[in-house]
């Protein structure tokens, strides 16, 4: 976190010394409008993500797809507080291997998740301060139905509670524990599940896992083990079958680096609020019939008042002044540059919020 912050300040420090688009400045409004391709803004949208990575305890590292809004309301004698729209996508980590998300792999695009995330995040250049007071993102599945028309052989999610994601997390992990050299692990949780017609039936299975001193003590009938200790890796199985009734396993399991020496406090984890919902697929026939706002409802307003409220920030400064950041609503989508939304790392609209 500390290389990443250095990076961004400096990437910000060089842009002030470089030409860049002129800010503009509505006369109607407080915000300045920034650009949502300028190299300055994609540095702290790449810091901004990784706040919001670090912050989460469940579910999937989400990537940088894109800017699309951006607006800074300078404070007087205090740096800038950014308001962020960004569109995400899933990774392949999770985010209890807390890697930066730019270390991580995109997911294909039949399993893909994408959304929207706002963000606040306050910079202070020549304190070198990184702040993240809040978030909100609305994430969904792709549709089925689309990737059925662009690939039908492509695996197709199921429901986690479907006997064969047990079967095929348990039959992988038992084939892991039998080769393994470094120990014994039980399974905690299944993450993810989908199936694909071959030559037979196949099934793939993300799910994580933890230590288990005895295998055969610990096993149980729902499959899932007491939370006794942490996840310790994240195991990605497959079990096939062939016309001859004959089963394949694969299996590969990654494990996350130990956090018990780092650092447990940054001021990117002292965040005030922040959330992050998932919603059904959005189908064809509802896309055409759903506002947009409403089919990726973000919402993050720490204040309603149009005239601002303060926010105490005093415990990011040395010294017994208080110090204060002035939160004005969150800027409506139509007031941004015209060059946003920014360029796309994955510009299928599939994966595009509307």
């Amino acid at each position: 976190m500390g290389l990443l912050l250095l990076l961004v300040l400096g990437t910000l420090a060089v842009s002030c010394t470089t030409t860049s688009v002129p800010l503009k400045v509505p006369s109607h409004l407080p915000f300045l409008l920034r650009g949502c391709n300028d190299a300055d803004m994609l540095a702290v949208a790449a810091s901004v993500l990784q706040g919001i990575n670090n912050d989460l305890k469940e579910g999937y590292v989400m990537s940088l797809n894109r800017v699309s809004a951006v607006q800074e309301h300078r404070q007087d004698g205090l740096g800038s507080l950014f308001y962020f729209t960004l569109d995400v996508l899933h990774t392949n980590c999770h985010v209890l291997s807390k890697k930066p998300w730019r270390d991580c792999e995109e997911r294909h695009l039949h399993e893909q998740v994408y959304g929207k995330c706002k963000a606040l995040y306050y910079v202070n250049r020549p304190l070198r301060i990184l702040y993240l007071p809040a978030y909100n993102c609305t994430l969904r599945p792709v549709s089925r139905r689309k990737i059925w028309r662009m690939c039908p052989d492509c695996p197709s999610p199921i429901n986690l509670s479907d006997p064969k994601v047990l079967e095929t997390a348990t039959e992988t992990l038992a084939k892991f524990n039998e080769d393994s050299k470094s120990g014994q692990y039980s399974l905690v949780k299944v993450t993810r599940a989908s199936h694909q017609w071959d030559f037979g039936p196949s099934y793939f299975v993300e799910y994580l896992i933890k230590e288990s001193p005895d295998i055969k003590t610990e096993a149980s009938s729902s499959g899932y083990q007491p939370t006794d200790s942490g996840p310790v890796g994240i195991c990605r199985g497959s079990l096939s079958q062939s016309f001859e009734e004959k089963n394949f396993v694969d299996i590969n399991c990654d494990f996350f680096q130990s956090q018990k020496n780092k650092s447990t406090h940054s001021p990117s984890k002292d965040v005030l609020s922040g959330s992050v919902q998932y919603l059904p697929e959005l189908d064809d026939e509802e896309s055409q019939e759903t506002d947009p706002a409403e089919a990726f409802p973000v919402h993050l307003d720490l204040t309603t008042n149009p005239q601002g409220e303060p926010l105490n920030v005093s415990f990011l400064f040395y010294g017994p002044m208080i110090k204060k950041l002035f939160v004005l609503p969150f800027p409506k989508e139509e007031q941004r540059f015209a060059e946003c939304p920014g360029n796309a790392s994955m510009s299928n609209p599939i994966v595009l919020p509307p």
